[in-house]
């Protein structure tokens, strides 16, 4: 018997309140669109993001949530005096069904039907729409404003925000400690960073810099923060010239370890500030670079009216971040090696305890998050665990709740998703597994889905190859069967930051070219609405591969960093190539050799059945 089942589960760093009923959101629509009235506008984006356009956001940013009832991490609303309308992309179409009110919100997809269209639709000529120049980009701002113009609508920048006025007891803004990242994981002192990022801001003819992203200021100035869930951002903006750099944040968050570290590399302002700060940035008719994926409107505007010139572009220290240094790709794969362990231990447990038909989704995010802490590193879980069993599995961000847990009944394909921030790595894995025995047609499913997963985790590639160019690796043998899933291939991943990192992805529209040191995630899925989800999430390191004999051009590959074993059950052996099960039989035997001294004498044995080689017959 598991000597781990007499565990005491419990979660930390995660919580499974329900969200608000959407009863509430007639109550706050109707209070938002008396803002609306008493300002004179007709209508209103909300969009999911705060004045950095983060994916994650603190409870006080949270608006698009308190008017829709949404609680998924991307997504808009427009509001409009009679009728409203929710934007999702593919992965939350079923939950925005879920927590939103069809008679209030019509759901739409983002890519099908964007913002912009629907306001051609459904505005007046006329009409006044209004935003918050500091919830969107300026690039965002301008789609918008084409939009109105073309059907001679009005868009108007509204200061402050409606909602926070319509809202009563909004959340106070979040006050989490800023911290050193030690050079011992950060492997770059920020003073070298910034020499950098100078001879970057040279190169692009720009005098100085905004940054808008916390993560890049994280990274710049090796500190971390504790103002968003599960990462550790510090909230913050900073602007890098040739002969200065100036941090804009709290200084009550600063710990005195954390000044320490930041004397002589910047001067620490307040944000209130920021503005102004701006605008003098103007005044010197100097020409800013501000990042297009990042930086507010409101940035932009600050700047260009009082006399500078703006070029928007890429901000140079989102690759700079991205292709991690040998420190930080040291301490990713230490990271895995733990926390491949304590998957390892989950899986065993849960393999021993599900067939009972007792255990639920909630158990097992408990347990997992349990098996993690007990490595005794654990900072936090990097994102919400997607603990997903039958038809909630193939919701593809679902995050249960009481109200939403069930229990795990054998028949039903598992799909648990989640991950860890240590100070020396990020982690992210996705394991699918069967209770009982499995259909034929889920064995068929999996192993389409890991026939696309192994076909990414085996390319070879010459440098300058994007994610785009791999993303269809992935699909190709559920396209032979007429299936697809609606969510790209793979994102990026920081080194104890986001678990969703840019510039570089894998998915249709990931342009930018893969470096050796990124670290993305392969994680290929079919997702059968209403029965079930599979899933399966490595992340894997861009490294060098070894040359091609009469090739002309340097070739890359994809290391795999993390270990826990596939679940074998579901494999069709008769639609595997020799190939793809000698890469699997390889990664079992890596895996099997690197976690059983780390496991517990309980799931060894388990362990080696689970990682025994795939009979070829």
């Amino acid at each position: 018997m598991n000597g781990n089942i007499a565990k005491n589960f419990h979660a930390e760093f995660q919580t499974f309140d329900d969200p608000a009923e959407t009863s509430e959101s007639a109550s706050r629509l109707a209070a938002l669109r008396a803002e609306l009235a008493r300002r004179g506008l007709d209508g209103f984006v909300v969009p999911h993001a705060d004045r950095h356009q983060d994916e994650y956001l603190p409870p006080s940013e949270e608006r698009l949530a308190w008017v829709t009832g949404f609680t998924g991490s991307a997504g808009a609303a427009i509001i409009l005096a009679d009728h409203a309308a929710l934007f999702v992309d593919g992965r939350y179409t079923l939950q925005a069904r879920d927590q939103t009110d069809p008679k209030l919100f019509a759901i739409e997809h983002l890519v099908e039907k964007p913002p912009t269209a629907w306001i051609e639709s459904n505005l007046k000529a006329g009409q006044k729409l209004g935003f918050d120049p500091w919830l969107h980009t300026a690039e965002g701002a301008e789609r918008l404003a084409r939009a109105c113009s073309n059907i001679g609508a009005i868009l108007v920048a509204t200061e402050p925000n409606p909602i926070d006025a319509a809202c009563r007891n909004r959340p106070p803004p979040p006050h989490g400690a800023i911290v050193p990242h030690d050079l011992k994981f950060a492997g770059e002192p920020a003073a070298q960073k910034l020499q950098r990022i100078r001879a970057e801001i040279a190169k692009l003819n720009a005098d100085a810099l905004v940054v808008s992203d916390p993560h890049a200021v994280a990274w710049t100035f090796n500190i971390r923060g504790a103002d968003v869930s599960h990462t550790p951002l510090p909230l913050a903006f900073a602007v890098i010239r040739a002969d200065a750099a100036r941090l804009y944040v709290d200084e009550s968050k600063l710990t005195d370890a954390a000044r320490g570290a930041l004397a002589g590399l910047a001067d620490i302002r307040s944000e209130d500030v920021f503005a102004q700060d701006l605008a003098a940035l103007g005044a010197e008719h100097l020409v800013v670079r501000l990042d297009q994926a990042t930086a507010a409107h409101a940035i932009a505007q600050a700047i260009t009216a009082n006399g500078g010139k703006v070029v928007r572009g890429s901000d140079p220290i989102a690759v700079m971040k991205a292709v991690k240094n040998e420190t930080e790709i040291a301490g990713s794969r230490a990271a895995h090696r733990r926390d491949g362990a304590a998957v390892t231990n989950f899986l065993a447990w849960f393999d021993c305890l599900a067939p009972g038909g007792d255990l639920t989704e909630i158990d097992a995010v408990e347990a997992l998050e349990t098996f993690r802490r007990d490595t005794g590193l654990l900072r936090d879980v990097s994102f919400p665990t997607i603990s997903g069993a039958g038809p909630n599995g193939a919701i593809v961000h679902y995050r249960v709740t009481r109200k939403s847990n069930r229990k795990i009944a054998p028949g039903e394909l598992f799909l648990i998703d989640s991950g860890a921030q240590y100070e020396d790595g990020t982690t992210d894995i996705t394991r699918t597994v069967i209770v009982g025995d499995a259909s034929p047609e889920m064995c068929d499913r999996f192993t389409r889905v890991l026939k696309g997963h192994i076909a990414i985790a085996r390319a070879v590639f010459p440098d300058g190859v994007s994610g785009s160019q791999l993303d269809s690796f992935a699909r190709t043998y559920l396209w032979a069967a007429g299936l697809d899933f609606d969510h790209g291939t793979g994102h990026g991943v920081g080194s104890y930051l986001s678990v969703h990192e840019g510039p570089a992805r894998i998915a249709k529209l990931g342009t930018e070219a893969l470096k050796r040191g990124m670290i993305l995630s392969n994680e290929p899925g079919y997702y059968k609405a209403g029965h079930y989800g599979i899933r399966i999430e490595n992340l894997v390191l861009v490294a060098e591969a070894p040359a091609v004999e009469g090739g002309e051009k340097p070739v890359n590959r994809f290391e795999t960093l993390s270990l826990a074993p596939i679940d074998r059950r579901l494999i069709d052996r008769q639609l595997m190539t020799p190939e793809e099960i000698d890469w699997l039989d390889a990664y079992h035997a890596e895996v099997r050799e690197t976690l059983m001294p780390l496991v517990s004498a309980d799931t060894r044995a388990w362990l080696a059945a689970a990682t025994a080689p795939l009979a070829r017959g």
